[in-house]
């Protein structure tokens, strides 16, 4: 059995599948499975899938229906033999001692998951590093809790340091836990969040190291960057789950405003959504269900209760421009974006 299971969707990604499969195989960590799960790809991509496993006995394919990027995750997870759990998405790289460095690190440290920085990579090839979840160290579960869990719950949008983003791929994640506690991706958008917010729950140990382990493509046409008609119904069924998870695991007590924190998350989300390039409606049809989204009750609630800080440069201009309701320069700004 490999000790490492590296599990990558794989959908429309014939122009990048080469250069990230290429990076896996060629990692100075060897003794791994690479698992490319087809979600139904229309392009070429299946086919790809399929020759690059021709090449490497450690690659396997699985072809499947579309359903979305957590039941290609989650059908990797199932046919994972590997002690350890690692993710990759098809459009991004991996230095070619990111899996070495995960795995010496944390069994080391006697650790049940390993997490590290990444690069984040402009379409232009500027690369900037960006800081892991936690510094450098080894942290213990009240660690984890008050480091990862609680800031990916909540409370985060108005202190500058403490947004936490949801990238799975940066960590090296235990298959017992997984299984034990039958922990699995769920739902179109931010599956990310809730996956990384339940697995920390159960975490007992955690290696950080601040060499970075990740390529992070900034690609224009990703999931991330295509128009989604039905993202607030996402959103409400994320916050249902987060919700859900909250209860479960009784979380959020000492943190009152997690749920406006959560709303302003998805807020940022649902205005860059509905600004997309791809979206067919008029800039004036945008700003209007824009405005419509700022509305809602608990947008507005979380509007009115948070004043966010420490954002990037673009959010932060958003969420001060929502803030003043300042909806024309917001649409303005977006069309001048989409005209570059």
């Amino acid at each position: 059995m490999p000790e490492i299971s590296v599990i990558v969707p794989v959908y429309c990604a014939q122009e990048f599948l080469g250069k990230c499969t290429a990076s896996i195989l060629s990692q100075t960590f060897t003794d791994l499975e690479l698992l490319l799960i087809d979600d139904g790809s229309p392009d070429n991509s299946g086919a790809l899938c399929d020759q690059i496993a021709k090449s490497d006995n450690r690659v396997r394919v699985i072809h499947k229906e579309n359903g979305g990027v957590s039941s290609a995750r989650n059908l990797g997870m199932e046919q994972a033999q590997g002690t350890y759990l690692a993710f990759a998405d098809a459009d991004d790289w991996l230095p070619r001692d990111a899996l070495e460095t995960l795995y010496q690190n944390l069994t080391k440290a006697g650790a049940d998951t390993a997490g590290g920085s990444h690069w984040r990579v402009e379409v232009d090839g500027h690369q900037e590093k960006e800081n892991g979840a936690l510094p450098q160290g080894i942290y213990g579960p009240a660690e984890i809790r008050c480091g990862i869990v609680d800031r990916l719950l909540g409370e985060r949008m108005g202190k500058p340091g403490e947004v936490l983003n949801g990238f799975v791929w940066r960590f090296l994640f235990s298959r017992e836990i997984i299984q034990s506690q039958r922990i699995a991706f769920q739902g179109a958008y931010l599956e990310d969040e809730l996956f990384l917010l339940e697995y920390f729950c159960h975490a007992q140990k955690l290696v950080m190291t601040e060499q970075p382990v990740y390529y992070y493509l900034q690609n224009p046409v990703s999931v991330t960057r295509r128009y989604l008609p039905d993202y607030m119904q996402t959103f409400r069924s994320f916050m249902e789950a987060k919700e859900d998870l909250a209860q479960r695991m009784r979380l959020g007590e000492n943190l009152p405003l997690w749920r406006e924190n959560s709303c302003w998350s998805g807020l940022l989300i649902a205005i860059g959504n509905e600004f997309a390039a791809s979206n067919a409606a008029s800039l004036a049809e945008k700003r209007r269900r824009v405005r419509g989204i700022c509305q809602l009750p608990p947008m507005a609630r979380a509007i009115q209760a948070i004043e966010p800080k420490g954002l990037g440069r673009n959010k932060q201009m958003v969420a001060d421009l929502v803030r003043r309701r300042q909806f024309f320069l917001l649409s303005m700004l977006y069309g001048w974006k989409n005209r570059k």
